[in-house]
């Protein structure tokens, strides 16, 4: 342990070192403080791709959805699909969210809603909802770090003094380097991020004797009794294992802590409504600031295809999975360990609400044969942590300089006091987070289940933004604020704000909150709509649309574009829909051996990894064949004679 401790605390010197050299550097560079907030020229197409992949994806995927996969089984596995649905959203949003900025010059999405509404709510609310996913978000992802740090160097390093610490290596290449220097750092932790998930995916193979006695031992798992999940009794096409198949289409209980589904939670709906909540991280306002500052709306297609939909996607539904369903073979399961179905004792035996550690149980037994690789992937666990919280760090401190101090506070404010603002801002989070996770861990984790629905709530605003001209201002409002109070009424807090006496619990009838949000929001939006009298401003949003219609035409014949969306919808109903309980037992009964699974491996997962498959072929489609994601070389070069 101590030598695996000691490359920990190597590995991570050089890697501090390393961030912190980048801010400074970059600090150096950012003569003009309008850099600051968006690098002179953009953000380089690669550094764009594999930046925004590992602020999106990599700080809670990593240490989180091994472990969930785990105490789940591949139930949860239908919900790594948001590696489709994030950037089948993105298709619809980056590249118009780009032209507009390069028009009007906006450098947050505040401005570009109160332009485009002509007024302050909605820039209101979205500036609230990025101040609202820092906080908590970094509060845990900090904690998550000093968690980590702490278990694998056998204690040597106190939880809280490693969470500090990381959190202000974080702070300091943020506020000296902005937003360019959180984009270059995030090259490599996108890179220590894929590679670390790789190398404990395949050790996990390793540490089970290869594919072959690997599939057999499943087998014999699935068709055990043993299982804490239980089977789904017939609401997923059979009576299967749970770890193995999705319990149903939908279950209509009350809600987790009132009346747990039969089987599992992660049913056909429940997978659907939190892979399409999770669209929310698409639509962040944080998000959106890194949109405005890429280079060219080339690297957009180029991160929806290859960054999350391949990438990430052959990380969650092959390297993660095998982590999380390995560990029930390799002692991290007692009651399997109590049956003799494990195969071996690499792993500590984890309670269903440790689940969190097995990446780090992963990592720590790695060490016992290579510790300096141990130490590596723990660097690399961490980075992947932070580059997630940069992103949003930084992106949060852009938000408060320029849409509150500068819009509220002082109109005047010079470009280096928007600059100042902004690292006050970021010191100002940075050390509410670090309080909340020190001493409010509870109250943290309550908000943080707050942060992704709220942003999915944005949704139709910025769809009015870049494509409905006809949703006014005030429905897009009023929608608004009824789905964030949907979304608060389906998860903890509405129980602690009520006093526990709303009569469902967390997402009812399996439907995440996000998506009890939007149903909520596009209803207001429409019924405001149908009452609505004469759109005054309808002339001004039209002129908006103008533009983009103009400078983002979409390619392909009208049969193209109908089998396109015929696709869409096909791949929403069969890989994520009510369709999906078809994988359950299509390829062989999941209880029933080995030899009936047709590929050797259960029936679900080859399900999904067609329909992963399928789904990288529907974002190629939509955001490369039909340029919904790219802009014609002679367009763009019109575009920038046009600004000059």
């Amino acid at each position: 342990m101590w030598e695996t401790a000691s490359w920990v605390l190597l590995f991570l010197l050089g890697y501090a070192a390393y961030c912190i050299f980048i801010g400074v550097r970059n600090s150096r560079r950012n003569s003009d403080p309008r850099t600051f907030f968006s690098p002179a020229g953009g953000i380089a197409t690669w550094t764009f791709v594999i930046s925004t992949t590992a602020a999106m994806f990599a700080g809670w995927t990593m240490t989180g959805h091994p472990g969930q996969v785990f105490r789940d089984g591949f139930q949860y596995v239908n919900v790594s699909f948001f590696v489709i649905t994030i950037p089948l959203a993105g298709v619809l949003l980056q590249k118009r969210q780009w032209l507009l900025a390069r028009k009007y010059g906006y450098l947050t999405p505040g401005e570009m809603y109160s332009d485009y509404f002509g007024g302050e709510g909605i820039a209101v609310v979205s500036s609230g909802i990025a101040l609202l996913f820092a906080v908590p978000f970094l509060g845990m992802l900090f904690s998550a770090a000093g968690t980590l740090l702490h278990g694998l160097t056998g204690g040597a390093v106190p939880h809280y003094i490693g969470m500090w610490g990381l959190a202000s290596v974080v702070l300091i290449y943020c506020v000296t380097g902005g937003l360019r220097a959180a984009a270059q750092i995030g090259i490599v932790q996108g890179v220590l991020f894929i590679g670390a998930m790789v190398i404990i995916g395949v050790f996990s193979v390793d540490l089970m004797g290869g594919f072959p006695a690997a599939g057999r031992s499943l087998a014999a798992f699935a068709s055990s009794t043993v299982l804490e999940t239980g089977k789904t009794q017939g609401l997923g096409g059979g009576d299967y294992n749970g770890l193995f198949a999705l319990p149903g289409v939908i279950q209509w209980t009350g809600g987790l802590g009132l009346e747990p589904p039969l089987g599992g939670p992660w049913t056909a709906v429940m997978c659907l409504s939190f892979a399409l909540s999770l669209i929310g991280l698409q639509t962040a306002p944080g998000f959106s600031v890194w949109n405005f500052a890429s280079r060219t709306p080339q690297a957009f297609a180029i991160s929806q295809i290859w960054g999350s939909a391949f990438c990430v996607g052959i990380v969650m539904f092959v390297f993660s999975t095998l982590q999380g369903m390995g560990a029930h073979l390799l002692g991290a399961d007692g009651a399997a360990n109590k049956a003799s179905l494990s195969l071996s004792e690499a792993l500590p035996e984890l309670s269903s609400a440790g689940q969190g550690d097995l990446v780090q149980s992963y990592i720590a037994a790695m060490g016992s044969q290579h510790p300096w690789l141990a130490g590596l992937l723990a660097v690399a666990a961490i980075a992947a942590l932070q580059s997630t919280s940069a992103a949003y760090l930084v992106t949060a401190g852009n938000i408060s300089a320029r849409d509150i101090y500068e819009r509220y506070l002082d109109r005047h404010a010079s470009w280096r006091q928007q600059e100042a603002a902004s690292c006050i801002a970021m010191l100002l989070l940075c050390l509410a987070a670090l309080m909340s996770a020190s001493f409010g861990m509870k109250a943290l984790l309550i908000l943080a289940a707050l942060v992704i629905p709220f942003s999915f709530q944005l949704l139709p605003s910025l769809l009015g933004v870049l494509w409905l001209p006809w949703l006014t201002r005030r429905a897009a409002m009023l929608g608004l604020i009824g789905g964030l109070i949907a979304v608060v009424l389906t998860e903890p807090l509405g129980q602690v704000l009520t006093g526990n006496s709303l009569p469902w619990g967390r997402w009812p009838w399996t439907i995440h909150s996000g998506a009890w949000g939007m149903f909520f929001n596009v209803c207001i939006c429409a019924a405001v709509m149908a009452f609505s009298q004469a759109d005054t401003d309808r002339l001004h949003r039209n002129g908006f649309h103008q533009f983009l219609s103009e400078a983002a035409p979409t390619s392909g014949s009208s049969r193209l574009k109908s089998a396109a969306w015929i696709l869409l919808l096909a791949w929403v109903f069969f890989a994520i829909g009510p369709g999906s309980i078809l994988g359950n037992g299509l390829f062989g009964d999941p209880g029933g051996g080995y030899d009936a699974w047709i590929f050797g491996v259960p029936s679900i997962w080859a399900w999904q990894i067609f329909w992963w498959f399928a789904g990288v072929g529907l974002v190629w489609l939509l955001g490369e064949k039909m340029k919904f994601s790219t802009i014609p070389i002679t367009s763009l070069q019109r575009l920038k004679l046009e600004e000059g």
